[in-house]
């Protein structure tokens, strides 16, 4: 990203008034008698665009209540969390370091390079010793007293308060069901917390892990709910694991852009709208519901495409 750009976007803030709600109209939807609306949270900002805004600022405003130097996260070669927590940071005059995943390639990822451009200073850790953060969270709290820990993906439960309040940007109580992309569960959380008691949240997985109630997502999500049925995860969308594709879910995203103008990414929301679309498929909604899925953002990670991919890139 050239000095310009980079000057412009750090003065650029986040404007949630952009966060427009779209009717999507399709044969199938007609068909079945299902609404669907989505809220364009990926329009907030080029940067700290979708749900990163909401689940990082109580914890900016936390950093800085306690005047700490910085924050301290964590994340992969290609994470969205990081990039948007790197210019949150220069906004907010904080520092921001981060704890990636893995050995440091040859080459740094785009992202990787984009967090630079923000100041970001970078530390790579073995994937094994990333996993156990049991072990590796009171180190780095020692090492970096200064600097403010947020977990991966803002997993927590400030960062819940957070993104319970992304219902407020939609006329949330005239839906059936709220619908979203779940990694870390935050944002899910969020909508869970907020949910009132004629709807429920669907989560559609990015991760291929085990469908029990005891996996870390549920564990996670469930002490928000005020019902057993207030959310329901589906499992079976996640095209191999996280940040896997097939032509399948390209093929999918580039029609679904064709039709309806809507950018989505590989990693969450491409398998969102799939998973979405595939569930009116089988009649999972009734006749009448009317959903609202959020569009979370996290554009930026089609970066690592070829290009030629997807058409709207």
């Amino acid at each position: 990203m050239k000095t310009m750009s980079v000057n412009k976007v750090i003065t650029q803030p986040v404007d949630i008034t952009k966060a427009v709600v779209t009717l999507v109209s399709d044969d199938l939807l007609h068909r079945k008698n299902v609404a669907i609306e989505v809220l364009r949270l990926d329009l907030i900002h080029p940067v700290i665009s979708g749900n990163k805004w909401f689940k990082l600022k109580y914890h900016i405003r936390e950093a800085l209540q306690q005047n700490k130097k910085g924050i301290l996260t964590f994340g992969g070669a290609w994470s969205n969390h990081l990039v948007a927590t790197a210019l949150a940071c220069a906004q907010a005059n904080l520092a921001s370091m981060g704890i990636i995943r893995g050995e440091r390639p040859a080459t740094l990822s785009h992202t990787l390079q984009e967090v630079q451009d923000y100041a970001m200073q970078l530390q790579f850790i073995s994937r094994p010793a990333y996993a156990n953060d049991a072990a590796i969270i009171p180190v780095l709290q020692e090492k970096y007293p200064d600097y403010y820990l947020v977990p991966q993906g803002g997993q927590s439960h400030l960062g819940v308060l957070g993104a319970a309040e992304i219902g407020r940007l939609a006329q949330m109580e005239s839906y059936s069901h709220i619908c979203c992309a779940t990694g870390t569960g935050t944002m899910l959380a969020g909508l869970v917390h907020a949910a009132l008691p004629h709807q429920q949240v669907i989560g559609i997985c990015s991760l291929k892990i085990p469908d029990n109630e005891n996996n870390s997502l549920n564990s996670f999500v469930k002490p928000y709910a005020s019902a057993p049925k207030q959310y329901k995860i589906f499992y079976d969308f996640h095209f191999g694991g996280y940040a896997r594709k097939t032509d399948e879910l390209i093929r999918f995203m580039n029609s679904i852009y064709q039709q309806h103008e809507l950018p989505t990414d590989f990693v969450y929301t491409g398998k969102l709208f799939f998973g979405v679309m595939q569930l009116v498929q089988r009649d999972y909604f009734q006749p009448g519901s009317r959903l609202l899925l959020v569009h979370s953002g996290g554009l930026q990670g089609n970066r690592s495409l070829p290009a030629g991919t997807l058409t709207y890139l």
